[in-house]
């Protein structure tokens, strides 16, 4: 099958440290390549897909000038005989594909805007055009106005090493970006409470308000001992910090879509526990791969009881539910509805 992946240009494919959506891409390509398609990805010039790369480029505030630019670009990719175009970008990148019949699958990572998914659905060719959400929370804000399939992110298991026991001691682990919704000040305060240590790893956002936060909220409790920072980690710190973590803590104070990291998670035997926002009860099943939580109290509770959970059930499930192979084999069988639809 003849494939074409499009993704947002402002980050390579891979990415070097953060961008769960390339990194998606990435692991997906590298599945169909194994699967004998034939795959080119529109991306940032400066990717190393491992396939056929047409890169592209967009201005830091992206404006009307874009739009032209790359619907030029990918408007040609109607009449290069690809079997299916795959967009996990902007949907506006590709409104005047819309107009062709080739199969199409706009792929959301994100909240939809349910505006211009009617829109897409009103211009589109007559049953060409298809969605994905990364969640079934994602998904219930399309599927009453289009065609949607919920496909869970997943990772590289072979990327995670599996860590059967821990040590006593071993941290509690809070990865992601430095932020309120994120929840980090209310990981810090549950280690606190339950006497754990804590490992605080990501970027803090260049914002403002998100520099505040980090320096009204999380610095003042970073004394290196029980509450340690250190920074962004690449791949390989990665592994090894959710390895010998205790639990991986996901206090969300917003609906996340998915969160790439509680797969991440246990794809390394570490438990996830987690606020019930967004995807957050579809990742996580109480009392089998981590606890899900209502209340701080709750999480409290949860890390209390940390030792029930086996981790080599978290590693089970991340292998059946949110690996490189399940993920590719379930967008490789849309592909082939998709393309026996039109």
């Amino acid at each position: 099958m003849k494939i074409a992946i499009i993704v947002n240009p402002l980050i390579p494919v891979p990415p070097e440290q953060y961008g769960g959506i390339e990194r998606i891409v990435f692991m997906l390509i590298q599945e169909l390549n194994r699967n004998g398609h034939d795959v080119t990805l529109y991306a940032n010039e400066h990717s190393q897909p491992g396939c056929k790369l047409v890169g592209y480029r967009e201005s830091a505030q992206y404006g009307i000038k874009d739009l032209v630019k790359i619907n030029r670009l990918t408007s040609k990719i109607a009449f290069q005989h690809f079997d299916i175009i795959h967009t996990f970008g902007r949907m506006s990148n590709i409104a005047l594909l819309m107009l062709s019949r080739v199969p199409k699958i706009v792929s959301y990572q994100l909240p939809p805007t349910v505006s211009q998914v009617k829109k897409a659905v009103s211009i589109a060719y007559k049953n060409s055009l298809r969605f994905t959400a990364c969640s079934n929370y994602i998904a219930s804000q399309i599927n009453a106005f289009a065609n949607v399939t919920t496909i869970y992110n997943g990772v590289d298991i072979n990327d995670y090493d599996f860590n059967a026991v821990v040590a006593e001691d071993a941290p509690l682990t809070f990865l992601g970006r430095i932020q309120q919704e994120k929840g980090t000040a209310i990981a810090i305060q549950v280690a606190k409470k339950t006497n754990q240590k804590l490992v605080i790893a990501g970027n803090v956002p260049n914002e403002p308000i998100h520099q505040q936060y980090f320096n009204e909220q999380v610095k003042p409790h970073i004394d290196g001992k029980q509450i340690t920072y250190i920074g962004p980690v690449n791949n390989s710190q990665k592994n090894q910090l959710l390895r010998n973590s205790k639990a991986f803590l996901m206090p969300v104070t917003w609906d996340e879509p998915f969160g790439i990291v509680m797969a991440e998670a246990l794809a390394c035997g570490t438990p996830v526990i987690g606020f019930k926002r967004g995807a957050v009860p579809e990742v996580v099943t109480n009392g089998a791969n981590g606890f899900v939580c209502n209340t701080e109290a709750d999480m409290i509770t949860a890390i209390n009881n940390i030792s029930s959970v086996n981790r080599a059930t978290c590693r089970q499930v991340a292998e059946q539910k949110f690996s490189a192979g399940v993920l590719a084999q379930q967008y490789e069988e849309l592909y082939q509805l998709a393309t026996r639809k039109n």
